[in-house]
């Protein structure tokens, strides 16, 4: 029987991929501000058998509906919006063997500053965290960060393995296995710590890393990106990606590309975990579930999920009769948000349709039914698609997360697809399975990597 990840998917915010729920007296959300809420979440998680908590994040605000952030601000569609990484260290003090991806734009951001943040983390957990690598897709972002507009899309993404590149020589090359002794008066040899020497296109780092090795040494690395450009950045680096579809046919031809990129660098294509996004609302009873589903598209705001989706792809709908169909167009967004729906080869969308879809779930499906039958399309889905586990989403805050710990995943551990929760903490690459224990594998990008030799540091 196939082992199927569980993570669960949420943002430091009120409205994350549900528009409008929060405002139901069952969610939250609002709470987002008090660091008992992600503990909370977090002891749920750990106790319930979930691997990962996966926490978003952007650094803009959603202006494109209307021309404006009105909508998204109105809505509270991912603003107002915290970040995400520092409630990590309390959720991890509060559990022992929950795993946390936290998401970090490398186009915004120093690769030494978010270097030792990250290894920083690794220490604090006991190497229990992972990196989401993205590249940005906000203009408001990128205008609030210095640019006149955003940088275009393949361009983030040649930054970007430049930026991963720094990161591996900080993490991996700079301090040797043997260089911390804490013995006789002396903590570190210093002939045992390099400088990187890094000068690069876009990066010039030339000294030694600040940190002493970590569990992992490098965080368990994510990616997302499914456009072309994507795909080959994380053949190159990913240890995981998140993928999103509608349904498992379309989420397999996504996921095969990946594999072919993966095996075209060079590496085993079944070496990188593939974790699928959908949001399950499970109760006892299927009627019960699907009565619930109803309940909560009825609350729901499809104006906020407009919003939504113009964040993502830079596409404004506010102006488009409901009935008016989707059209394809490039834009320097998040491009595989927008080919989910205008590339569908099963149905043409149309607005009112999209705002509908969105406004419960995001870009991802939605299962609503029993623990027996939404454990058996999670099983299907495996099997169509190919994928390795679901980074679930929420809707209601933790009713979802509560639901599924309670519901589903002891239904999932009776057909094996789970284990029973480990006796012994360990990493998070350790719990994925795809490094060589708390490294990472063999054959990484990383291991390629060279620094310049140095002269042995004289003492005094």
């Amino acid at each position: 029987m196939t082992r199927m990840i569980l993570s669960a998917f949420a943002m430091s915010c009120v409205g994350h991929q549900s528009a409008g729920v929060w405002n139901r007296d069952d969610d939250a959300s609002t709470r987002y501000t008090d660091l008992d809420h992600w503990t909370g979440l977090a002891r749920l998680l750990d106790d319930g058998g979930f691997d990962a908590l996966f926490l978003a994040d952007v650094l803009g605000t959603y202006d494109v509906y209307g021309g404006s952030r009105d909508e998204a601000v109105r809505s509270a569609i991912q603003v107002p919006v915290n970040d995400p990484i520092l409630a990590v260290s309390a959720m991890a003090a509060a559990t022992t063997h929950l795993g946390f991806g936290v998401t970090v734009s490398t186009t915004y951001e120093q690769p030494y500053a978010l270097a030792r943040r990250m290894t920083t983390l690794d220490h604090l957990t006991r190497g229990r965290i992972g990196w989401n690598v993205v590249t940005g897709y906000l203009d408001s972002a990128a205008k609030n960060l210095g640019f006149t507009t955003q940088i275009p899309h393949d361009t983030r993404y040649d930054i970007a393995d430049e930026y991963l590149d720094v990161c591996y020589k900080l993490w991996e090359h700079s301090w040797a296995e043997d260089a911390v002794i804490r013995a006789g008066g002396v903590y570190a040899d210093p002939a045992k710590v390099r400088d990187i020497g890094h000068l690069g296109e876009h990066y010039t780092v030339p000294g030694a890393f600040l940190c002493e090795p970590s569990p992992q040494r490098t965080p368990v690395v994510f990616q997302a990106g499914a456009s072309p450009r994507g795909r080959r950045f994380a053949a190159r680096h990913a240890e995981a990606v998140f993928v999103i579809g509608p349904t498992p046919e379309a989420v397999r031809g996504t996921v095969d590309a990946l594999r072919a990129e993966v095996a075209a660098a060079g590496r085993d294509p079944h070496s990188v975990k593939v974790i699928a996004g959908l949001t399950a609302i499970v109760r006892p009873d299927a009627s019960e579930a699907r009565a619930l589903l109803d309940d909560y598209r009825a609350s729901a705001s499809t104006t906020g999920a407009l919003a939504l989706f113009g964040g993502w792809t830079g596409v404004d709908l506010s102006g488009l009769p409901g009935d008016a169909p989707l059209t394809h167009v490039t834009t320097d967004a998040n491009r595989s948000a927008l080919d989910l729906f205008t590339r569908d080869a099963d149905r043409t969308w149309t607005v009112d349709e999209l705002a509908r879809f969105v406004s419960i779930g995001g870009r991802g499906p939605v299962l609503a039914g029993d623990p027996i039958t939404v454990a058996d399309e999670l099983q299907r889905w495996q099997e169509t698609a190919g994928v390795d586990g679901f980074n679930f989403m929420y809707v209601t805050m933790p009713g979802t997360f509560e639901d599924l710990t309670e519901h589903l995943v002891p239904e999932l551990r009776r057909r094996g697809l789970v284990p029973d929760r480990p006796a012994e903490p360990g990493t998070l690459r350790e719990r994925l399975g795809t490094g060589d224990g708390a490294r990472l594998p063999a054959g990484h990008r990383a291991w390629d990597l060279t620094i310049p030799a140095t002269e042995p540091v004289s003492p005094g």
